[in-house]
């Protein structure tokens, strides 16, 4: 995630434009605001949509996020848009542009170099160990809140110069999700800015990377190794298709989500991996207090969360 960011629509409303701005007018929306009946109302909806819970020290938050999509609808209020989400037949695209707005996808390469520490000095020798047993030849990896695809890349990139070659015989599946489109849509191009790359190691800048003016390109072959796809961890339905994962990322969206949703996300991850998988999750994150079934595993500055 890894994280999250956006939405958009119409019907009953007359909107002048139907693309992707977020200039807003200053003026205009000086005199908008988001009052406490309003705030609950918006929270409620959101919550209902993806699990995502704005506390009350966040209001100023969702109140500056929303506006950016209260101006380019030219509405005149938070609950004329709010409205229009609930009750437009035509608000599914605009959907897609509110979950752009209040998510934060803020990620860079190696972001977690002990996360992936972990896996080349012991998790993949052990999965591998134990799929040759059972005669099978697939390890599957998934970055749950992908963002803009820097921590499967990265996952990619260990991958190839780290494991494959010494297990020759194995196949390796890396997926990417996410609930925003337009993040996704920049992990499948594979173009990043120098930001995103400041922690990449100097081998695999130089091997993965094509530099063109101010843009940082993936290797096609790389870009090749990982599928991008959207998904809400909150629908049960969607995340019950998500099975047979060895190991799993899914760092910095449990922080956004309440009790309730953590406990109903982290048993859609359990039921997610095999057994014998791997959960990774944020630094500041933890399962304390919201799942006792997995087993903690502990590694150099780092731990993960073992289904047993």
């Amino acid at each position: 995630m890894s994280s999250f960011t956006n939405t958009r629509q119409s019907n009953g409303f007359v909107l002048k434009s139907n693309t992707p701005s977020f200039s807003t007018n200053n003026t205009a929306n000086s005199k908008i605001t988001l009052n406490a009946t309003s705030f609950e109302a918006w929270r409620s909806y959101i919550y209902e949509l993806c699990g995502i819970y704005f506390q009350d020290n966040k209001k100023y938050l969702l109140e500056s996020r929303l506006l950016k999509r209260i101006s380019h609808l030219k509405l005149t209020s938070f609950e004329e848009y709010l409205k229009y989400l609930r009750f437009n037949p035509q608000a599914r695209t605009e959907k897609k542009y509110l979950y752009e707005a209040i998510t934060i996808n803020e990620t860079f390469f190696f972001r977690n170099q002990p996360q992936l520490d972990a896996l080349t000095s012991k998790i993949f020798a052990e999965t591998i160990e134990k799929k040759r047993k059972l005669g099978k030849r697939k390890i599957r990896i998934w970055s749950a809140a992908s963002s803009s695809g820097e921590e499967a890349y990265s996952v990619a990139m260990v991958i190839t110069d780290m494991v494959k070659p010494k297990f020759r015989d194995i196949e390796f599946e890396i997926v990417g999700t996410d609930i925003n489109e337009d993040v996704l849509s920049r992990a499948r191009t594979g173009v990043y800015k120098e930001y995103a790359i400041r922690n990449t190691p100097a081998f695999f800048l130089k091997k993965y990377f094509r530099k063109e003016g101010m843009n940082y390109i993936i290797d096609p072959k790389l870009r090749s190794m990982v599928k991008f796809s959207y998904l809400n961890l909150a629908d049960d339905i969607s995340m019950r298709n998500m099975i047979n994962y060895d190991i799993i990322f899914c760092a910095n969206v449990l922080i956004y989500f309440d009790a309730k949703s953590k406990v109903k996300v982290v048993s859609h991850l359990y039921n997610s991996l095999n057994r014998g998988g791997y959960l990774f999750i944020g630094y500041a994150e933890t399962l304390h207090g919201i799942s006792k079934a997995f087993k903690l595993e502990s590694f150099p500055k780092t731990i993960s969360y073992k289904k047993e």
